[in-house]
């Protein structure tokens, strides 16, 4: 069992305020019709834990949560790709939250990454699909 709370009915995200796409994320989740959770990493600790089982919900290492390019990451590790552990990118994430890829939304047992703040409209259209139009 996860600890990461999984709501068919609530919209969970994970982004950080300070950039840009988490941001404008943020403002189109905020605009869906749903209830939500959204937590500023900026903000919230989030434990190595959590981020664990966001990575493997989304079937990634837990590496490609963390940008490599972000100039908090490459002042530590310089300017190469590097090659870490599990448990170090874990620490990476918990020390420097700044350095998260992109913000994920979670619904159920959907877990998205949002590469572009307009991927949640797409999973929001995609989420919707079934539901009957009460307008014709």
């Amino acid at each position: 069992m996860g600890v990461i709370s999984k709501d068919k009915k609530k919209i969970t995200l994970y982004y950080n305020s300070e950039n840009s796409i988490g941001q404008q994320t943020y403002a189109y989740v905020e605009a869906a019709d749903e209830s939500i959770l959204a937590i500023d990493i900026s903000k919230t600790k989030v434990t190595g834990t959590q981020w664990a089982e966001i990575a493997h919900s989304m079937k990634e290492p837990v590496g490609s949560l963390v940008n490599q390019d972000h100039p908090d990451f490459k002042e530590k590790y310089g300017e190469e790709k590097v090659n870490l552990d599990e448990h170090d990118w874990l620490r990476i994430l918990e020390k420097s939250p700044s350095t998260l890829a992109f913000p994920v939304v979670i619904k159920g047992d959907r877990f998205i990454p949002i590469q572009n703040p307009s991927d949640f409209v797409k999973f929001m259209d995609v989420d919707s699909a079934g539901i009957e139009k009460p307008y014709k």
